[in-house]
């Protein structure tokens, strides 16, 4: 038997609201495929008893964005065990101020720890000198872990285990190979904790485009590596014996994973053969409706929503970011092949593009609610993480940037802007969710959604939900959960510890407001989606967004910016003056 234990805690850290308190809940909305891979990685050296067949390695996950992490008990844990180490995983930049805060506490107790993620690994491939608050981390001690694990985790779970370990692990230049990749698998007690009890994983890493605000491409490199349809089987299966059918595939773009096809036949064969109620929320770029037979079968795969990085409708925008694979005249093509399908459509859209105005982004957001059928659309800050293009350019280039890096959330301006003040950029990001989200086209996607036999309450909670986050918590939908934690003492570092007496009448009123402005907005909405189910014209329904293209017709979505489309092959024929000004005096 063995006599050794060797005590492992993984966290993936959550990170500050402006207030200063880490953004938790009781249920969290988007599950992390980061500290799956990582368990699944430290399972499977248990499995192969990497540390020696005395030694028991005892695993232990928690997700910060839902679950309150005890520091205190877990340097317990590990003092009692008499080894081990806290592992801090899939840090992106907007976290790395509260894991350097739980760092300092392990630290100080003595306890090792370890800390990875986009943030770290960004920061090592494309700046040439770390900067201050990495330093910050090797000064306290903490061990920085840059790359993917496959193949590598069990070398540094030797040195660990010897006290050997080096300052810095490096695995960037070699990505490994994902047919030998581990599988990303949770416990069930983990996994309950995000709401819909949704798990992840990544059927693929890497992408061939060169977006510039895009960090994938120089952490998991250009070229794309794929799983086998195997082991994604085999994911699914090990998920389902533990009661969990709903997932997150990650990849950035499972459109171009090579293996799309043989991975989604074997899903289709375990829902309509063995009965498994498999559900995919799948990320995929604007050129999928191309692949022949690609919506369907992600469709009879269990594919109930996809989320679609359509980033702009200005051709100007999305070529001066490198994003030339976005067709802004294929745009309703797709989203209508997904709709066909019943699938519905979640779009992020950037907001700050350097010929952005708060004019132009107002008529934009105008223009996609007319004219193209996509349902949930989110907003973000352009904003130059570190570990993209855009931001090793500001930084050399001198460009002043915002130190705090809780900021680089997507939801806060973290640069100047060439044409809006801070203050005007920051007001179009709240404008464009209130100018997207009114009740008039809340109706109108209501409609589209049942002329269409897309999920009424699927539908129905995403609106609340998208709608509602960042106007009334104060986050954007993808940080978002339910039920609000605030704990008192769980406050930034530098910030003080507000006296009871004063924190928690304040945390109560502050809860009931926030209750309060959510039973409104649910009510509302479930009192317009009876109406516009009870219509019985709502059946009959059908607008310019939900009218299909005509080949070789004049495309009205297409005419607002033919003065900017690119000369690329299948681009349409830009019109003359004289059409193009008849159709802007329509």
């Amino acid at each position: 038997m063995p006599s050794q234990v060797f005590r492992v805690v993984l966290i993936k850290p959550s990170h500050y609201d402006d207030d200063g308190y880490v953004i938790q809940w009781w249920r969290s909305l988007v599950p992390s495929n980061s500290l799956a891979s990582v368990h699944g990685l430290l399972s499977d050296c248990q499995t192969e008893q990497v540390l020696g067949p005395d030694v028991t390695i005892d695993i232990e996950s928690f997700d910060e964005c839902n679950t309150v992490i005890k520091v205190n008990k877990i340097i317990k844990s590990i003092r009692a065990a008499g080894a081990g180490f806290v592992g801090l995983v899939g840090v992106q930049s907007n976290q790395f101020p509260r894991a350097l805060d739980l760092a300092r506490q392990f630290r100080s107790a003595g306890v090792t720890v370890v800390a990875g993620g986009f943030h770290v690994s960004g920061c090592l491939a494309m700046l040439s000198e770390l900067p201050a608050d990495i330093k910050e981390a090797m000064d306290l001690g903490v061990i920085l872990y840059a790359g993917e694990g496959e193949g590598r985790i069990d070398e540094i779970l030797r040195d660990l285990h010897a006290g050997k370990a080096k300052p810095i692990y490096n695995y960037l230049s070699a990505m490994p190979d994902m047919a030998q990749a581990t599988l990303p698998i949770l416990p069930r007690e983990t996994v309950t904790r995000v709401a819909g009890h949704y798990t992840s994983f990544d059927a693929g890493r890497g992408c061939p485009f060169q977006c510039s605000f895009c960090t994938i491409i120089n952490v998991q490199g250009r070229k794309s590596r794929y799983r086998t349809p195997d082991d994604v089987e085999e994911i699914v299966r090990q998920n389902a014996k533990q009661g969990i059918t709903r997932f997150f595939v990650t990849d950035d773009n499972f459109a171009r994973n090579k293996n799309w096809e043989a991975i989604v036949d074997r899903l289709i064969e375990l829902r309509e053969h063995h009965g498994f109620k498999i559900r995919l929320l799948l990320q995929v770029d604007t050129l999928c409706h191309r692949i022949p037979g690609f919506i369907e079968k992600c469709a009879r795969a269990g594919c109930t929503a996809v989320f679609i990085g359509l980033e702009n409708i200005n051709p100007e925008s999305l070529m001066g970011t490198k994003k030339r694979q976005n067709k802004i005249w294929e745009y309703r093509e797709m989203l209508q092949a997904w709709r066909r399908q019943k699938v519905m459509t979640y779009a992020g859209y950037i907001l700050g593009f350097p010929t952005d105005t708060p004019e132009s982004i107002a008529r934009d957001i105008e223009i996609i609610k007319q004219e193209l059928p996509v349902d949930i659309l989110e907003f973000f800050f352009l904003t130059p993480l570190p570990g993209s293009e855009d931001h090793k350019r500001l930084l050399t280039t001198g460009v002043p940037m915002d130190p705090d890096m809780n900021k680089y959330d997507l939801e806060h301006a973290c640069t100047g802007h060439a044409r809006m003040s801070k203050a005007e950029w920051e007001g179009v990001y709240r404008d464009a969710w209130l100018r997207y989200y009114t009740d008039e086209h809340v109706e109108t996607i209501m409609r589209r959604a049942i002329v269409s036999s897309i999920n009424r309450t699927k539908m129905l909670d995403s609106l609340v939900a998208f709608s509602g986050s960042a106007l009334i918590e104060g986050v954007h939908p993808l940080q978002f959960g339910f039920v609000r934690r605030k704990l008192r003492t769980q406050r930034r570092s530098g910030l003080p510890i507000v006296n009871p007496l004063i924190f928690y009448p304040w945390r109560i009123v502050d809860a009931l407001a926030v209750f309060g402005a959510w039973a409104k907005r649910v009510t509302r909405y479930r009192r317009m989606m009876k109406q516009v189910k009870n219509d019985p014209a709502t059946m009959s329904y059908t607008d310019l967004a939900l009218t299909p293209p005509v080949q070789g017709a004049e495309d009205h979505f297409v005419q607002h910016y033919a003065d900017k489309l690119p000369h690329t092959h299948g681009a349409p024929v830009k019109h003359t003056e004289p059409v193009r000004e008849a159709v802007a005096a329509e």
